[in-house]
């Protein structure tokens, strides 16, 4: 079974739109979706239950997929962002490449949903490439990580001080265990909200900034990037 687990707050706009393409999937296997909320005041829980989501109290990211998993009744976790959409036959093509391919822990590449090209064309170049790349040196895993439980738990699932890429640096500690892949055959489509909202240049650095502190195995625990849950979201409405 499958559990897909996704933390939120005050998504009311961008949630229904996954759980749309989750429920549009064509997958034959059973699984539960549940959301982790960190206190909306929105009508996010609402439309959560409206599409028979299961729901736990969560709260940051790392605190509210943890808080999933605790209930989860699958053998594997599927851990989305909110403001995500899905490929066409997404799971179906995850768990098939996932089993082929002999993985423990896996993350995707991600497409803007833009119509800007140039940006299209640099993004996949700057993250896309260059997480495949070096897949097998240096995990990545933002938006969407698959995991299978038993991983997760030796794991001891996402480290809840961490204040930014808790994602990325659960996958890390992840491959450390088992073999860890970028899932090809299926598609995430990414909001630019964050890009919009902070500038592209500034989120373009604080990244990087990110990914190189990283890359000397260390988490970021400091507040200095000023990461806030939910900072995007409220300039949604």
């Amino acid at each position: 079974m499958l559990s897909i687990i996704i933390p939120v707050l005050n998504e009311e706009k961008y949630l229904p739109l996954l759980l749309k393409s989750i429920k549009e999937q064509s997958f034959s296997q059973r699984y539960e979706v549940i959301v982790a909320d960190a206190g909306s005041k929105d009508r996010t829980m609402e439309i959560a239950k409206s599409f028979g989501c299961f729901v736990v109290k969560g709260g940051i990211p790392a605190k509210g997929r943890n808080e999933g998993a605790k209930i989860a009744k699958g053998d594997l976790f599927l851990f989305l962002d909110a403001d995500i959409i899905l490929s066409e036959r997404f799971l179906e093509n995850s768990l098939s490449e996932f089993k082929k391919r002999k993985l423990a822990v896996a993350s995707y590449c991600l497409t803007p949903r833009t119509n800007n090209l140039l940006f299209k064309l640099a993004f996949n170049f700057v993250y896309n490439n260059f997480i495949v790349v070096f897949q097998r040196i240096l995990a990545h895993g933002a938006m969407g990580i698959l995991v299978k439980k038993e991983i997760f738990e030796k794991v001891g699932g996402f480290d809840e001080s961490v204040k930014l890429a808790e994602d990325h640096y659960f996958v890390r500690m992840a491959s450390k265990f088992c073999k860890f892949g970028i899932i090809k055959s299926a598609k995430i489509f990414i909001t630019l909200r964050r890009f919009e909202q902070d500038g592209y240049w500034k989120t373009f650095f604080k990244y990087l900034l990110c990914s190189l502190f990283m890359f000397f195995g260390k988490a970021v625990r400091s507040d200095i990037f000023n990461y806030r849950f939910g900072h995007y979201s409220k300039k949604d409405k």
